[in-house]
Order: structure tokens, then sequence, then C-alpha cells
């Protein structure tokens, strides 16, 4: 069962567990998965990778799902998400703001230098919260949602997300000959075996009720195994 925090007769909130498409058309997307679980039609309003989970929130109609997609182009609703970095920027707090261009036939997104069919602006807002042995938490809130917009913002930077293999997020290992931090490592892979990122919470002020609203999503067990396996190496630096 989906976990859903707020329905209403026009839209719902839930979590969407991590390895559930967040669109699309077969069974196992979270749009049949809760249209069949509440027994009404299901429209997406945003995204979120596969591999991701966290705070979504789905329309009931396709008018509401228009409603609630335009209030999120215009920033109207507050995405926060949390995400362990390799290595930590040197500013502890900044804003981002890059081009992106999406390459839908490699499923990849690069930053570029100019503007041209199919590149969009995206904007994001990133505070570090914690740091140590090469590796740091982020908490990141996203103006814009452009695909793999905060893989491609922290990889730009030099800190892509942990274990984030298609941007870079082995690279935590180049260069490391320290043979107990290696395995250590490749542990915390094996805990975490996907990019370490989370939507954390949704705010929205709702377009037709004026209603605000704001949603919170526990942190999902690899990534509070691998914070919590990092933080008792940290301390005793062994195995």
């Amino acid at each position: 069962m989906i976990e859903i925090l707020k329905e209403t007769a026009r839209y719902l909130v839930c979590v969407k567990p991590i390895g559930i498409a967040a669109q699309g058309t077969q069974a196992e997307a979270m749009p049949q998965l809760l249209s069949e679980q509440l027994g009404c039609d299901i429209f997406p309003v945003h995204r979120l990778d596969q591999t991701v989970g966290g705070v979504m929130v789905y329309a009931k109609t396709a008018q509401e799902a228009a409603r609630l997609t335009q209030a999120m182009g215009q920033g109207q609703m507050q995405k926060t998400y949390l995400a362990v970095l390799t290595g930590c920027p040197a500013e502890k707090a900044g804003t981002l703001e890059d081009l992106l261009f999406h390459d839908r036939a490699k499923n990849k997104t690069y930053v570029v230098r100019r503007q041209r069919g199919g590149v969009k602006q995206a904007r994001l807002h990133y505070e570090i919260l914690a740091e140590q042995d090469g590796l740091s938490l982020a908490r990141i809130r996203l103006e814009t949602g452009r695909t793999h917009q905060i893989r491609v913002h922290m990889k730009y930077i030099g800190h892509t997300l942990f274990n984030d293999e298609r941007y870079g997020g082995h690279d935590i290992l180049k260069g490391t000959t320290f043979t107990k931090y290696k395995q250590f490592v490749q542990n915390c892979f094996a805990i975490c075996p996907r990019q370490a990122l989370h939507a954390k919470t949704l705010g929205f002020v709702h377009p037709t009720t004026g209603e605000e609203m704001f949603f919170d999503s526990e942190i999902p067990s690899d990534m509070q195994q691998l914070i919590d396996r990092w933080r008792v190496y940290a301390n005793t630096k062994e195995l």
C-alpha cells in the first residue's frame, strides 16, 4: 500500500516508494497503483526519478493536474530534498543556476553554456547540514524541476551524489589507496545501491482553495543506514 499523507476530492499527496516509476502507463507505475488503491483516476503533476522516493502530489482530474502543474511551474510549490554528496562544497550554502539540456536518447542531462532548442534554465538552493570523511549531507530546495536537475547541478560543482553511477558517484574511490576505506565505501554502496537522494518535503498554497499545506516524509532506511554507518566510521575510523 502506498502511504497517503492527504487526500481530497481533487488531489492527493503521497510518499512514492523507491523503485516505482512516478509516471507511465505500466501497471507498476504510480498512477496505476494509486488508481487501483483509491478507485479513481490519477493524473501526474511532477516527476521523481524511479530510484528516488519521497513526497509527491497527484491530481484526480485533468483540470486539477493542469492547475497544480502551473502552480509548480510558477514556483508556488516548495520542494526540499536530502542528498548525500561526495566531498563537500567550499561554500556551505549557495544557489546554483545553470542551463540544462536533457538528451532523451542517453537519458542524461548536461550543463551547457548557451540557449538553444531543448535547453532550460535551472535553479536550486543548497545548505550543507553535516560533513565528515569524504561525504556531506545537503538540504536542497528546488526552484525548477528539470530532469536529473539535482544530480547534474551537484556533479557540475564536483560533488556528485553518493552512488550515482550515471553521473560519477563512484568517483569517491578514485586515487584512494587506503584498503579499509575502500572496503567501507564499497559496503556503503551495497547498503544504498542507488543515488543517495530523498524528496523530503513538499509545501504549497493550493491554487483553488488558497489553503497552505506542508508535507514531510521520513528519510528511507537505506539512506539512514548509510548516514549512520558513516557517522560510526568517522568516529572510529574502523569497520
